[in-house]
């Protein structure tokens, strides 16, 4: 081909040639890195430098400044990208020590009000400082400390950020979208307060958290900033200490529930997809009633996921799947393992229900297979384990409820503690996924040492990592941020419709095989989060397969379905890195309007 020179040519391996030969075939468009496409802009001056997601301020080149009418606006020295970083870092460590309000805010939130700032004023510098730091800062803008942020979030509010949708909105929904600046969305993080990381109802601060995760996509899987959007959906508060605060923002109203709570959800889904057709709707910290029941309703007809439900299980398979390999045996060993959980909300419970059918697929995926996986595990919550004697019963536990058969030759009754059921039932993998904090005692744990397991293994996957005693301890690893960056990013770039089950176990079992067999052997499960956009990519790459396998792909921008199946396991890979955004200033351009 003469666009390819011959010395190229032999400089190539076979494989990356034909990919190259390949991505030659498309528009421009396509062989264009996400970071490096123009940006076209119908204002200059000031309102550029306003902009945070225009404004690189001492970066701009002189030329740059004459074209957009900022010459003068700003001090004479050009400086570079990474000139700016340095001094913002040496500020950074000076100024994080003046930055506190109190005896009550953290050194964590500190950092999190001065990278907030710089948020404000420069987008893009702003994420290539979180992705040059992600181990550091991504506890930061994430968890643990988002939650104390949302706690804190009406006092903490400067600037807006995403959108507010209200039960007082509602007939208004539909042309509210059209306020929002941008023309393509491609992630909307979505949350209603209620249950923000185990603290419990928070209302209209849990926003923190939808911005928080939108940082992560942007960072980990390169979803271009300027098509991301939080969004908060308000329909009130029924925390007491809320409704009385005069410096609450939100809604000073109990919930509503039922079909009034549900028809507004709904009103917000027609809005968002019929402005944005092709965006992907992410629910985050829904409580565990409205969290299963949503997903059921919209996932067969939108493109969307529960990330609590859905991403926290996916986590926990490739961690249950490499703790198989941990104990040096194959995974598809993986529905021998007895599995106690602690916790039966929507995280506990989305885990059992994924895990389960995980098992159920190596046994053959019938009648049988199913019985048999629901036999491996021991749900216990706040009352102790959860059996069929269970009063009042949540209908989502119920297929995991202990059977009064099973209970007799195992010793266990209704109510059992997670003591008694770890030291009955001899576990190779105990998983907390509970708001109660101290759940795994002393005492626990030396029951475990008795597991049939000669190397049992310990998720303490709970969220917040403060709670109940008052102790702040550090995060597991094992965080869906391993795993929700690369969905919504697989199913952007696949055109996928829906978000099916297989995508979601394409993506945990990447993961799970990730890590090197001698890494996994030496107890290390889960990869360094240093890793974070290497292991996105992988995880997306494998998500895009699996679309395509189940013939859900309808391709991305001039990629079509019959390309992207044609993509061989390296060249998915590639078209992933292409289509990532990386913090790069682009080229802007003026055009009047």
């Amino acid at each position: 081909m003469a666009s390819i020179s011959r010395n190229l040519r032999r400089s190539l391996t076979p494989d990356r040639l034909r990919l190259l030969l390949l991505l030659s075939q498309h528009p421009r468009e396509y062989v264009t890195a996400e970071c490096h496409r123009p940006v076209v802009l119908h204002k200059r001056g000031p309102d550029i430098l306003h902009d945070p997601w225009f404004n690189r301020g001492t970066a701009f080149s002189m030329t740059e400044r004459d074209r957009l009418g900022i010459r003068g606006l700003l001090p004479p020295n050009v400086v570079s990208s990474q000139q700016q970083i340095d001094r913002f870092m040496l500020d950074l460590k000076r100024l994080q020590k003046y930055a506190r309000d109190g005896p009550s805010d953290t050194l964590a939130l500190a950092k999190w009000r001065i990278l907030n700032r710089l948020h404000d004023r420069n987008e893009t510098m702003y994420y290539k400082v979180l992705i040059n730091n992600i181990e550091e800062y991504a506890p930061i803008v994430y968890t643990p400390t988002v939650g104390l942020v949302c706690q804190n979030y009406s006092g903490l509010f400067r600037r807006p950020r995403g959108m507010y949708f209200s039960s007082e909105d509602r007939g208004e929904m539909m042309s509210m979208v059209y306020n929002w600046p941008a023309d393509q969305v491609d992630m909307i993080v979505v949350t209603d307060g209620s249950r923000i990381l185990g603290l419990g109802d928070l209302g209209v601060q849990g926003i923190g958290i939808a911005i928080g995760k939108l940082d992560l996509y942007v960072a980990a899987a390169g979803i271009n900033p300027q098509r991301v959007l939080p969004v908060m959906i308000d329909v009130g508060t029924n925390n007491e200490k809320l409704l009385k605060d005069p410096l609450y923002l939100g809604l000073q109203e109990h919930r509503l529930e039922g079909d009034e709570y549900v028809s507004v959800i709904d009103e917000f889904m027609e809005a968002v997809f019929t402005r944005w057709p092709n965006v992907i709707v992410q629910f985050e910290d829904f409580q565990s009633k409205w969290a299963f029941r949503l997903l059921q309703r919209y996932r067969k007809t939108y493109r969307m996921f529960n990330d609590d439900v859905q991403g926290t299980a996916g986590v926990a398979i490739a961690g249950l799947l490499g703790a198989v390999r941990a104990q040096g045996r194959p995974m598809i060993d993986f529905p021998k393992q007895r599995i106690v959980v602690a916790g039966a909300g929507s995280a506990g419970i989305g885990v059992v229900n994924a895990a389960s059918r995980t098992m159920a697929r190596m046994l053959g995926n019938n009648e049988v297979a199913f019985e048999s996986a629901r036999s491996q595990f021991w749900i216990v919550d706040a009352h102790g384990l959860i059996t069929e004697d269970r009063a009042d019963i949540d209908p989502d536990a119920r297929p995991f409820a202990r059977r009064k058969g099973e209970l007799g030759h195992q010793g266990l009754s209704e109510g059992a503690s997670l003591v008694e059921v770890v030291k009955k039932v001899k576990p190779d993998v105990i998983l907390g996924l509970s708001a109660v904090g101290g759940l795994f005692s002393k005492e626990v744990l030396e029951a475990l040492k008795d597991s049939s397991s000669s190397r049992p293994a310990i998720f303490a996957m709970s969220n917040p990592t403060k709670n109940g005693d008052g102790k702040i301890g550090h995060s597991n690893q094992g965080n869906n941020m391993y795993l929700f960056p690369g969905i919504g990013l697989g199913t952007l770039l696949s055109g996928a419709r829906v978000i099916s089950d297989g995508m979601l176990q394409a993506a945990a079992e990447r993961l799970a095989s990730y890590m090197k067999e001698e890494e996994v052997l030496q107890g290390i499960i889960y990869p360094p989060i240093s890793r974070i956009r290497d292991i996105t990519k992988e995880v997306a790459a494998a998500v895009v397969r699996e679309a395509v396998a189940e013939d859900l792909a309808e391709g991305y921008r001039e990629m079509d379905a019959r390309e992207l199946a044609r993509l061989n396991e390296e060249e998915t890979i590639e078209y992933v890195k292409t289509n990532m955004w990386s913090p790069v200033y682009p080229t802007i351009i003026y055009r009047k309007d």
